[in-house]
């Protein structure tokens, strides 16, 4: 077997009923690439029937699916397909595919050349966002990442777009680091590789709102927003 170029982590929750368009591009695309790859899914304990469905599409095609039988977060279940992924390069992209695989090309060029991390933004200079999300969750965004550079990192305008890649090696590290299981682990990820000094590109991207997102306006902002205060205290050590 030949080594795998390109692992796609997805992780999923309740993605039955739009799990299968999802697939169906990203294996579209891999299968025109010249470079072996897997996708792996993780199901982060779905009450429907998004393992079987991933499956079924799954079934010609490199593959892992890892199961959790309980609700454990984003976080958690991004952390096992990391931890798991062979991949010289490793992405991982939310179910919704708000951000079109495509994008991975232009990421996997910087990678090769000079990054370590490549992270997908929304907010920069060249972002292509086609879908906006409503006004006030996008302000609520703002403030957020804004809280998120004062509190933990420097200079990311956009830490929470769900499309970001990683060299094997910064991906096993950080992610064999990362404490926080919920939607604020990737401020933890990006703090995490700005600590290591590993080389970080903030690079604009296609996005695409869906209106079935899984982040609850009100508990998980003020959740998120306590991660911000956690964040240091727990890697302290760095």
């Amino acid at each position: 077997m030949p080594e795998i170029y390109l692992s796609v982590i997805i992780p999923a929750y309740n993605e039955a009923d739009r799990i299968t368009p999802t697939l169906d591009k990203i294996i579209k695309f891999l299968k025109t690439q010249s470079y072996p790859s897997e996708i792996i899914l993780v199901d982060d304990g779905s009450k429907d029937q998004t393992v079987a469905v991933a499956a079924e599409r799954l079934a010609d095609f490199p593959h892992f699916i890892l199961e959790n039988q309980t609700n454990h977060g984003k976080g958690f279940v991004v952390r096992q397909g990391m931890m798991k992924a062979t991949g010289k390069y490793i992405l991982f992209s939310d179910a919704d595919l708000s951000t079109p695989i495509e994008e991975i090309t232009g990421f996997i060029k910087e990678l090769e050349q000079s990054y370590d991390v490549v992270i997908g933004s929304r907010a920069l200079p060249g972002s292509n966002v086609e879908i906006h999300q409503p006004f006030w969750r996008e302000n609520m965004g703002r403030i957020f990442n804004f809280a998120a550079r004062l509190l933990s990192f420097r200079g990311i305008k956009d830490s929470q777009c769900g499309f970001k890649c990683f060299k094997r090696e910064a991906a096993k590290r950080l992610f064999s680091m990362q404490k926080l299981s919920g939607f604020s682990f990737d401020v933890e990820i990006v703090y995490l590789a700005q600590r290591l000094n590993y080389r970080i590109l903030e690079k604009p991207v296609t996005w695409r709102n869906s209106p079935q997102s899984r982040v609850n306006a009100i508990k998980d902002s003020w959740s998120m927003l306590q991660d911000l205060f956690r964040i240091r205290w727990m890697h302290r050590g760095l």
